[in-house]
């Protein structure tokens, strides 16, 4: 190791505020932060772009721990240059309401760019960035101004490789070409179990050389090597750059470095004190760190010089193109255009008077080539169902063409994708859609929380929605996985129940701003229900009297997406019923009491819900003495309507339950 003291000095201060931290909550993982202390120093201090006093700057290097159990290390980088995060703040890590949460979360501190923890995702989440940065670049850039011009920095372990997510998501990076993504992985050899070479014995050199990227290998603690390969990874343009870095974990414990002791848990009070000896850290108090220390890190005055020098840049483009640099900033601040409320609303009216019975997709599909064209900011995508999913509109372009392009091919990657777009989504001038059939969500589901989580406006399509798919049988016919989107907090989970719903429920989730969306699409056809003008205003609100009672309430029933027909079919059938259609009870409950009163009044008991998903979901709104007529058991393998008959979801079975309720 060839590192000057006075440097190992400086990486030195991360090491001790992550010790420290980690003992003062009892709680954390030291081993990362020191691990990775000299590589952290050579990024941050010599090739990160960014400015502490803005941490929005919009033409920031992205930085994204993916290994985010060693947050300390991204704490302390973050005190260490200047961000609005304190010492006082350090000393609350892992704290409740603290600015220092046990993973990197987005939202508490700043300069954190995206919610890091669950291992893999991190990484997806940085080939989002670095795609999102090639785009908006080839759309925005010019000849003779590039204002869109970073990169995107990750750290990743073990874990985040172990992750099938990350092979799905560094395979498509390459195959993209994102010069801009550089990756260093922390090769300590050590998990939670121990050392990993018992059950983690890829050839990650080759794994990642067979992906297209460029493989750099440098000792993690040699701060002359690091910043060389560091270089050679600017240099290459036409690939990403993965530089594996080979380092030991909670480095400078004496008796605890190079162990899983050192992964997941303090080093303890004495072998702290050994440590500050070993790395020859004078000051004995905890939390301690040196002005001179401070000096060294600190980026306030860099990082202002580089925007100031960037602002310079933005005003040419602004005096040269106004009209570019104005669709620029509303993107980036992630307004949709000033007409587009308008134009929707008018081809929802337009939707209206069609009264076209169509597949929900197909509804879908219709709905893109109207609003595509309105929104430049769209970046759609499918996990290679564009086909069945029905994502492609009529100005989509693929970015493996066309880099200034829309529309993504991932391939058979639903996790991938979802990560990739929550990615997209955190770094602005984009709304991104990813699409797959419905009982493929599973395979994405924990990107689809941390959409939720991180609140990103994501919009997730999913089609093929329910039994009603038909031939392909249980495999693919989804029962619980509705029930599970709409358990997600901040999740508007949208179940169309023909061409106007479905457009309505675009509409809401491109102007929602704070979360994501998922929409619930039908393969089979589905016939249109006929609505006033107040009804469809009342669409946006979730759930709506979309056919009044005759004479006096008796009854209500409750209906999504197809069975919205049955329900309809039914009340023709009898008196005092109102058919309520729900396609989305998150934005439901958020309306007023009245409202909900209106629509769902407390003092009718006789309720009754259909819906071809599984029945648990709605007991909450038709009580223990109401009742659901939908699934409990996996679907079968034939026609729609002869599966629709089998498990009792039919017209005459809510006849049948209203009538037994208002006996």
């Amino acid at each position: 190791m060839t590192t000057p003291l006075n440097e190992r000095r400086i990486a030195n201060a991360i090491r001790v505020l992550a010790m420290d931290a980690v003992q003062q909550a009892n709680s954390g993982h030291p081993g990362a932060p020191m691990g990775m202390a000299d590589i952290a120093d050579v990024v941050w201090r010599e090739f990160l772009d960014h400015n502490p006093t803005n941490p929005q700057w919009a033409n920031r290097d992205r930085f994204v721990l993916s290994n985010g159990h060693g947050s300390m290390l991204h704490y302390a980088l973050l005190h260490l240059t200047g961000y609005d995060l304190s010492l006082e703040d350090l000393k609350q890590f892992r704290q409740l309401h603290s600015k220092t949460p046990g993973h990197p979360e987005l939202g508490y501190a700043p300069g954190i760019e995206t919610t890091t923890g669950p291992l893999g995702q991190g990484i997806a989440n940085a080939v989002g960035f670095a795609l999102a940065e090639k785009t908006l670049a080839a759309q925005f850039n010019k000849e003779d101004l590039s204002i869109i011009d970073h990169y995107t920095y990750t750290f990743l372990g073990d874990g985040c490789l172990m992750e099938g997510v990350s092979h799905e998501a560094c395979s498509l990076a390459g195959t993209l070409g994102l010069g801009k993504l550089i990756a260093y992985y922390d090769d300590n050899g050590i998990s939670i179990d121990g050392e990993v070479e018992g059950w983690f014995s890829d050839d990650t050199e080759q794994r990642f050389k067979a992906y297209g990227w460029q493989v750099l290998r440098v000792d993690g603690h040699d701060t002359a090597v690091i910043r060389q390969a560091t270089l050679e990874a600017k240099q290459e343009t036409q690939k990403p750059t993965l530089i594996i870095c080979k380092t030991v974990i909670g480095l400078g414990s004496p008796n605890k470095q190079g162990k899983e002791s050192s992964h997941g848990a303090p080093l303890g009070v004495d072998e702290i004190v050994l440590t500050r000896t070993a790395l020859g850290w004078a000051e004995t108090e905890a939390f301690a760190i040196p002005a001179d220390i401070y000096s060294a890190w600190d980026a306030k005055q860099q990082g202002q010089k580089k925007e100031a020098a960037w602002n310079e840049v933005f005003a040419q483009y602004q005096a040269k193109y106004p009209t570019e640099a104005a669709e620029l900033l509303r993107r980036m601040n992630g307004d949709v255009p000033a007409e587009f409320i308008a134009q929707a609303d008018a081809f929802i009216a337009q939707t209206n008077e069609k009264a076209e019975t169509v597949a929900t997709r197909k509804a879908s599909q219709n709905t893109l080539h109207a609003f595509g064209p309105l929104l430049p900011e769209f970046l759609g995508g499918s996990a290679d169902l564009a086909g069945s999913n029905l994502t492609l509109w009529k100005g989509c372009q693929g970015v493996q063409d066309n880099p200034a392009g829309n529309y993504v091919y991932y391939g058979v990657r639903e996790f991938g994708m979802t990560a990739i777009a929550n990615g997209v989504a955190l770094h602005g001038g984009f709304i991104p859609y990813v699409a797959t059939f419905l009982m493929f969500m599973e395979y994405a589901r924990n990107a689809v929380r941390m959409s939720a989580l991180m609140k990103q406006r994501v919009i997730h399509v999913y089609t093929h929605d329910s039994i009603g798919l038909g031939e392909d049988g249980p495999t693919h016919q989804p029962i619980e996985q509705i029930a599970s989107l709409r358990n997600t907090p901040n999740l508007n989970t949208w179940r169309p129940a023909d061409t106007v719903e479905t457009a309505v429920a675009w509409k809401s989730s491109i102007i929602r701003k704070d979360g994501p969306s998922a929409l619930i699409l039908s393969r089979q056809n589905l016939a249109f229900q006929t609505r006033t003008a107040e009804q469809i205003a009342d669409v946006a609100k979730g759930g709506y009297v979309l056919a009044a009672e005759k004479g006096e309430l008796k009854a209500i029933i409750i209906a999504t997406g197809s069975e919205v027909e049955l329900a309809m079919q039914a009340y023709a059938q009898l008196e005092g019923v109102r058919v309520v259609s729900m396609p989305c009870a998150e934005e439901f409950m958020k309306q007023d009491a009245a409202y909900r009163e209106h629509v769902l009044p407390t003092n009718i008991r006789a309720r009754v819900a259909v819906e071809a998903a599984h029945v648990d979901y709605w007991w909450k709104f038709v009580g223990l003495d109401g009742k659901v007529i939908g699934m409990s058991t996996y679907g079968e393998s034939a026609p729609a309507k002869a599966l629709f008959e089998h498990f009792g979801i039919t017209t005459q079975a809510v006849v049948d339950a209203v009538k037994e309720l208002t006996a």
